[in-house]
């Protein structure tokens, strides 16, 4: 296992990174140590190593990640235009009770005159 100053791992591009399935301290091993059991530096007790992913999941977690960013977006995209939406309902609202006044008044003041003529 890789280790540094302090007991702090250090991943390197051909490591695997994973946690003791014990004490789940953070660990650092070499590729070649995939499918091994290990015994972990912190508690001393054989932990399995996982294997390492290949390029191919490595670049589906890319995507993975990609999309999710992308969903992310589209949501908040979509909050803010129901957020207008919302604004313009309550606005076409307003508009229309006032005609609905101003159609009364109308009324109101036809008869009034008609009343006077």
């Amino acid at each position: 296992m890789h280790m540094e100053n302090q007991g702090i791992a250090v991943a390197t591009a051909r490591d695997i990174t994973f946690t003791c399935t014990h004490c789940k301290s953070p660990l650092v091993v070499d590729a070649a140590a995939a499918g091994l059991i290990l015994d972990c530096q912190r508690c001393g007790k054989p932990t399995p190593v996982p294997m390492a992913k290949t390029k191919v999941a490595a670049e589906s977690d890319s995507k993975t990640a990609d999309i999710q960013r992308r969903l992310k977006e589209n949501e908040s995209q979509r909050t803010e235009v129901t957020g207008y939406i919302n604004q313009l309902s309550i606005q076409l609202h307003r508009w229309q009770l006032r005609l609905q006044t101003l159609n009364e008044r109308k009324k109101e003041l036809e008869e009034e005159l008609r009343k006077t003529s």
